[in-house]
């Protein structure tokens, strides 16, 4: 699989907290956790619309999460924020399953390879009746659900509350990570490192700091991306494949 190197946008205005504490308002905040800077963005679904996006309705990729809707479709809710949504190849497709307003636009991928998808379990993240969840890509198959949105990606990050078996704690592999969680009362965790960390690091993330049994690596290095205004955070410079969008809004709507 070819992968593309991208520029991560400067972080402004993301200051540290002590261990586990969020600041400000609106659902992204900045975050410390175990001496590492963070953005966490916390998606309650029944105030949140969650939407992906891949390309517009003449076929070319959307690209940059500067470029998504600034609003759900008849001025439902305004756009929150933005994040990548799983990786791509080189004509920004998703290499994995991606299903949008219940569409399958791309299958399944459960061939071997090498990379971080291929890393095995790799998972997928769904929402499916108005309920979120993270499961591996072989649950998701066996279970079937019917979902509104998912995407795939890999590897998964937390399984049951237990770790990828393959990460060590004494990695010297360091990058800018993002990944997508969630916890047991349904709330939709995604997290951003502001600085390298370690695959065990950022899965303990979401663990131990964040409360989710079950998370999901959504890729890494300068990937990683966030559109949130309220950090200062204006996305990507160079383009995207798929992207999550969660917009506030007042009642439920299609594909929530």
């Amino acid at each position: 699989m070819r992968r593309i190197v991208f520029l991560l946008a400067t972080a402004t205005g993301l200051a540290a907290n002590t261990d586990g504490a969020l600041a400000g308002s609106g659902p992204c905040q900045p975050m410390e956790y175990e001496r590492v800077a963070y953005a966490i963005c916390e998606v309650d679904l029944r105030r949140h619309t969650v939407r992906l996006y891949w390309t517009r309705s003449d076929g070319t990729p959307y690209a940059y999460l500067s470029a998504l809707p600034r609003d759900l479709e008849g001025g439902a809710g305004r756009l929150l924020f933005a994040t990548n949504a799983g990786m791509f190849d080189s004509k920004l497709k998703p290499v994995g399953l991606y299903v949008e307003r219940g569409r399958e636009l791309v299958q399944v991928n459960i061939k071997s390879g090498r990379g971080n998808f291929h890393m095995k379990p790799n998972g997928i993240f769904y929402i499916s009746g108005g309920n979120a969840a993270v499961a591996e890509t072989q649950a998701f198959l066996k279970q079937r659900p019917q979902a509104d949105l998912a995407t795939q990606s890999g590897p998964m990050l937390v399984m049951n509350g237990r770790l990828h078996p393959r990460f060590n704690r004494g990695s010297t592999s360091l990058k800018l990570r993002s990944g997508v969680g969630v916890r047991a009362d349904g709330k939709v965790i995604f997290a951003i490192s502001q600085e390298a960390v370690s695959f065990d690091s950022f899965a303990r993330l979401f663990r131990d700091g964040q409360s989710c049994p079950n998370a999901l690596f959504l890729d890494g290095g300068s990937v990683s991306s966030l559109y949130a205004p309220t950090l200062n955070r204006s996305g990507n410079v160079l383009p995207l494949g798929p992207m999550l969008a969660v917009f506030e809004t007042n009642r439920a709507a299609p594909g929530q």
